[in-house]
């Protein structure tokens, strides 16, 4: 199934704890339809000492959250995405639904 982001994709969030907010894409998990955004969905991990790290403790880190609640950003505004075939090259591009422009 295509997924209407990437990893490295500036995305909104629409719904959820951290509503309004905007960050980078690092990791999509297609076969759960989820993502995880940059800086977005923090939870506190407890673990035991290891090698990498020693002194063991609270961790944060960044927790997944479902694509249907993420935009992508086209610029300022957050946008859907189309797919179209483009002209020249032949191959599907994404797009913004609008303005119309392709989105690298």
């Amino acid at each position: 199934m295509k997924l209407h982001v990437k990893k490295g994709d500036t995305v909104k969030v629409i719904a959820g704890e951290d509503k309004g907010r905007t960050g980078k894409v690092l990791k999509v998990y297609p076969e759960k339809n989820r993502a995880i955004v940059e800086g977005m969905n923090i939870k506190k991990k407890h673990t035991k000492p290891n090698a990498r790290n020693t002194q063991g403790g609270i961790v944060e880190q960044e927790a997944s959250i479902h694509i249907s609640n993420l935009m992508v950003m086209d610029g300022k505004q957050a946008t859907r995405i189309g797919r179209r075939v483009d002209e020249k090259t032949g191959k599907i591009v994404r797009y913004s639904k609008k303005t119309g422009e392709e989105i690298k």
